[in-house]
């Protein structure tokens, strides 16, 4: 039965127990510890081995949590692609007074006392106390963080292995493959309403640590051979050099590599605190029946 209890005892211990000591206790090997690491609990690097297990265990928690829900995957994506994320967020923030200016090219952010007071577009200003963007909009406001390479195939098959999913993210530990950053697939397909009937379409992506982006993609299209087409695009990535607090321009980070969306969450929440001033309170919030009509509980 002590066997049975390993787990609670080393609950009393989780903010001052580290993961690797956690790995240690049941001796755990390094294939599982870089599933478990990367694969579950999302993270980029190791660093999170030598830091408290509390969080690690929480985000195992939530990927178990998730699945248990959910079914076959803890993830979910919309159908007709995340376009669609958008264009509901879009309707949802009109019924409550937000206003679309489409196809408006920004001229410039105006400042007034080192605090943005609007945006010029086309001769007219658009007045406002806090302005969100991105890093195009304010090149002088940010800095380069590095590269990450994304590399779009397109397939006539499943990928291999995963029981002919019609969608899937795979996860390559940088550990498996000699590197310092994780290489992603994401895959999906007609079953999205994204591609034609019976084709799948597969992004492959890293962070750039080399001269030869390609080739340290390779381990992740090796995966999805035979590819019908691929198109390959190096973007560079992009943080903002400051907070935003004094000048109320909030700017979020370029898209890094990873395909489960995760780092660009936890961007969304560390902008709005900087706004706010608090962190947004996910416990107590709670959806009115009628929230999507935009009419409030009587």
């Amino acid at each position: 039965m002590d066997e049975e209890y390993d787990v609670i005892v080393l609950g009393t211990g989780l903010t001052t127990t580290s993961m690797r000591d956690v790995y240690r206790k049941f001796d755990l090997g390094q294939d599982v510890i870089d599933f478990t690491g990367h694969a579950l609990a999302l993270y980029r690097t190791d660093d999170y081995l030598d830091q408290p297990c509390l969080e690690t265990v929480n985000r195992i928690k939530l990927y178990s949590e998730s699945l248990a829900r959910y079914g076959k995957s803890p993830y979910l994506y919309p159908l007709y692609g995340l376009g669609e994320l958008p264009q509901g967020f879009a309707r949802l923030s009109a019924i409550y007074g937000g206003t679309y200016m489409l196809n408006k090219p920004v001229d410039d952010i105006i400042m007034e006392n080192g605090k943005v007071v609007g945006v010029k577009s086309e001769g007219e200003v658009a007045r406002c106390k806090q302005l969100i963007c991105d890093p195009s909009y304010i090149p002088d406001r940010v800095r380069k963080a590095g590269q990450v390479i994304r590399i779009i195939c397109i397939l006539s098959h499943p990928i291999k292995n995963t029981n002919d999913a019609n969608s899937c993210q795979i996860i390559i530990p940088q550990n498996q493959v000699n590197r310092k950053s994780d290489i992603y697939v994401c895959m999906i397909s007609y079953a999205h309403n994204v591609a034609a009937q019976g084709k799948y379409i597969a992004i492959a992506s890293t962070t750039v640590e080399t001269t030869d982006p390609e080739k340290e993609v390779e381990p992740a299209l090796e995966l999805l051979e035979p590819i019908d087409q691929k198109f390959v695009a190096i973007s560079d990535l992009y943080e903002p050099i400051d907070d935003g607090c004094e000048s109320q321009v909030f700017c979020s980070c370029s898209y890094d590599a990873t395909t489960h969306f995760e780092t660009t969450c936890n961007d969304i929440k560390d902008i709005y605190k900087r706004m706010a001033g608090t962190a947004f309170d996910f416990e107590n919030m709670k959806r009115k029946q009628n929230d999507v009509f935009g009419e409030a509980e009587q």
